[in-house]
């Protein structure tokens, strides 16, 4: 796979990113990639959703600059978009998730460092402390090893925790099991080289066996934490109420871009009846589907609080590494402040789903 430098980094659109990082990669990890769970049809639903929602400007109301400041889960952010938590990260660019949370303390905001990712949380933190508030954990496997790297992530300095509560195992992804593709483990090992042995590690937590995880056994187990968490993998009113009892002070509205289970609603139809429901309790963080600045503005006026990039920040580091993240959340902000500034709305505070039609 070639890396284009930072210097062709300069893209005037989000699609001529996309464009560029795909044709880069060899079929196998394209697919691994663009891939999705089971027909596939959460995954093309997750961007139909975004076409049946159109605007509805209020005119000659503009009074300022629309302003992006924000604050999610105790962090301060200059703009209402987080990179997400995708692992195997230098398989998409040799810097991996130390070029992400570099992008994301260049562009005022933060990142979630993934538990299966390349490099260590240490190693990514130190990349840029600023740029990485946020990291992931599975609750998965025996609960003394899930204790072990709690502690473990506590220190490592993150502002909060994000337990990604859908993956009790990986998705039925039918095109990497026509490629005959499993990502090697090498990319996965990050955090468990030193303390379980192999990078082979993250890759077993998912397929051993034991007694299964419930939202009880993990509300005590979290319970030994200081640290705000949010249950991330939501789609349904009755799982965000059992995360907001198991203790979780923010929901993330995802179907994991519709590489789980293949069926679940798209990520923005189940959006706003989680928001109605949850929202005056929890921080509500969106992903699945985002692919321009309108989603943004779309998803954060149905109830979102910050949206979250997946494939969209594995595009730019693909194209251009730090520069190329770095790219992606500029076009993502000028965007989403145009898009403000046409519909009358002086900033975040004042978009709500009035400024949304239904087609």
């Amino acid at each position: 796979m070639t890396h284009p430098s930072a210097a062709t980094t300069h893209y005037e659109t989000l699609a001529d990113i996309e464009a560029a990082a795909l044709e880069s990669l060899p079929l196998d990890v394209h697919d691994y990639l663009e891939g999705g769970a089971g027909e596939e049809w959460t995954l093309r639903r997750n961007r139909e959703a975004f076409a049946e929602w159109g605007f509805a400007p209020r005119l000659m109301s503009s009074r300022q600059a629309p302003g992006l400041r924000t604050t999610f889960m105790g962090v301060p952010l200059g703009i209402p978009i987080l990179t997400g938590p995708f692992g195997v990260d230098t398989l998409f660019h040799p810097e991996g998730q130390k070029a992400v949370a570099r992008a994301a303390a260049r562009s005022g905001t933060s990142g979630m460092a993934p538990e299966g990712g390349s490099y260590s949380y240490a190693e990514v933190r130190r990349a840029a402390p600023g740029g990485m508030a946020f990291g992931q954990l599975h609750p998965v496997g025996p609960e003394d090893a899930f204790t072990r790297r709690l502690k473990h992530f506590e220190g490592c300095g993150f502002r909060a925790l994000v337990v990604t509560c859908d993956t009790p195992t990986a998705g039925w992804r039918e095109r990497n099991r026509r490629n005959g593709y499993t990502p090697p483990h090498a990319v996965t090992g990050g955090n468990f080289a030193g303390d379980e042995g192999t990078g082979d590690a993250f890759a077993d937590l998912f397929g051993g066996s034991g007694p299964a995880w419930t939202w009880e056994k993990l509300r005590r187990l979290m319970s030994g934490t200081s640290l705000p968490w949010m249950a991330k993998g939501i789609t349904t009113v009755p799982d965000a109420e059992a995360a907001i009892a198991a203790g979780a002070s923010a929901i993330g509205v995802s179907n994991h871009g519709g590489r789980q289970l293949d069926g679940l609603p798209a990520a923005l139809d189940a959006l706003p009846e989680i928001a109605g429901a949850v929202g005056d309790r929890a921080h509500i963080a969106f992903d699945s589907g985002v692919r321009r600045g309108s989603d943004v503005v779309k998803a954060l006026a149905l109830g979102a609080d910050v949206v979250v990039l997946g494939r969209l920040a594995v595009y730019g580091l693909i194209a251009g590494g730090e520069a190329g993240v770095a790219r992606v959340l500029d076009l993502l902000r000028q965007e989403v402040v145009n898009i403000l500034t046409l519909l009358g709305c002086a900033g975040l505070n004042d978009l709500d789903r009035g400024f949304l039609r239904r087609h």
